[in-house]
């Protein structure tokens, strides 16, 4: 490096004689010229030396080299103006190619979750305690697609299987991009459609929406196994075709589901069955909103056919914003042939004092719940709801549920 050059550097960076005393480098002899200058520019990372602790100064540098000391000079604030127009190409070239670095830096992106909770019921065999935890994996694909997966382990704390931790399951494996004018989704996902009251499951599917204001969307899956299915079969089907768009000040949607064999599980009877779904959500106030579900199962069994959901939510936490918090409470009247795999959390499995019979699995449940959430800390959520739920029919004990949970971001 050229004498001139170095005092020059040094100079806009404005180093002083007695800037810095510690020599970083072992070949810089304390009663070097260049001294005081070499330790400025490395302590304000500008330079660097070798693997070896050495600075090499009797070495050429590329003027790619070269140019990457100019950038870091100028990312530091000094005045280098000569020295970056003398150095205009490189810098453009060191600029594309840093660019880029940075984009396949950032072109898989691992965050993760970690849920802790705990699940009380008036049926003591069934309270539990477990651990969640969840690896998200992102990765573009190109301009247009990417591909996310995720990884999920349960570790059972608490119940009459306490100790036996579950094995590391794959349960998305997507993508998604554009094709045409639609987005497409492709692969094992999670199907929520709005409050979930039909249908909350993973499944190997595919999701194709088109549209802005009015939104279309179809979707085709199975189940993603025994443990997901509708009907303890993991070659259920289900086709669905979703209309949502704002009417005014309300949002709006409507949906049906045709369902292959679906709902044994719950029915006690493999059935054909087609589920219309209507609802909406308003603001009533500020942060206000209440939402509501009529859902319509037409089947051929004696089974209810009508049921509905309707809710009031208050604001709501948001992991980014410490401090945040939410109210909600939802009142629940469906029959099981409503629902396919329902978003609740609360204990179900209803049965008759007097018979022992499984009621729920007849005629669904009713009941309410009510829940609140509070953001700890910055990516730290808490929150806690209550469920007092009942068979719709029959003489069965209702259930009631305290479900809390903790949830960290990563």
């Amino acid at each position: 490096m050229k004498k001139s050059l170095v005092l020059a550097m040094a100079m806009a960076l404005g180093v002083t004689a007695s800037a810095y005393a510690a020599n970083p480098f072992s070949d810089v002899p304390a009663g070097h010229w260049a001294y005081d200058s070499i330790n400025k520019l490395a302590a304000a990372g500008v330079i660097e030396g070798y693997g070896d602790a050495t600075f090499g100064g009797d070495k050429l540098m590329t003027r790619y080299e070269m140019a990457q000391i100019v950038a870091k000079a100028m990312a530091k604030g000094a005045n280098v103006d000569k020295l970056a127009a003398e150095f205009a190409d490189e810098l453009d070239n060191l600029g594309v190619r840093v660019a880029s670095l940075e984009k396949k830096a950032d072109n898989v992106k691992i965050t993760g979750q970690i849920r802790a909770h705990y699940q009380d019921n008036n049926n003591d065999k069934a309270s539990v305690s477990k651990l969640r935890t969840r690896l998200f994996v992102n990765g573009a694909i190109n301009d247009d697609w990417s591909y996310t997966g995720r990884l999920q382990n349960e570790q059972v704390l608490a119940h009459s299987n306490a100790g036996e931790d579950n094995d590391v399951k794959l349960n998305w494996a997507f993508v998604n991009g554009k094709l045409g004018g639609a987005a497409v989704t492709a692969g094992r996902q999670d199907f929520k459609l709005h409050t979930g009251a039909v249908v909350d499951q993973t499944v190997d599917g595919i999701k194709v929406a088109y549209g802005k204001d009015i939104k279309v969307t179809g979707y085709a899956a199975k189940a993603a196994g025994s443990n997901d299915s509708y009907t303890g079969k993991s070659d259920d089907r289900v086709y669905i075709v979703d209309v949502a768009g704002k009417i005014g000040v309300v949002d709006a949607y409507a949906t049906y589901y045709k369902v292959d064999g679906a709902n044994a599980a719950k029915t006690g009877l493999a059935i054909d069955q087609d589920i219309y779904n209507v609802g909406f959500g308003f603001k009533l106030a500020k942060d206000l909103k209440m939402t509501g579900d009529w859902i319509y199962a037409d089947h051929d069994t004696k089974l209810d056919e009508n049921g509905y959901v309707v809710g009031l939510s208050y604001k709501g936490a948001k992991a980014a914003k410490a401090g945040s918090y939410g109210i909600y409470a939802n009142y629940f009247d469906q029959p099981a042939a409503t629902m396919l795999k329902h978003t609740i959390t609360g204990y179900t499995a209803l049965t008759s004092a007097a018979t022992g019979v499984a009621l729920v699995a007849n005629d669904g449940f009713k009941g309410f719940e009510v829940g609140a959430n509070y953001a700890l800390a910055k990516n730290i959520v808490a929150g806690v709801k209550y469920y007092d739920l009942e068979a719709r029919e029959g003489n069965a004990d209702d259930v009631r549920t305290l479900w809390s949970e903790v949830v960290f971001t990563f």
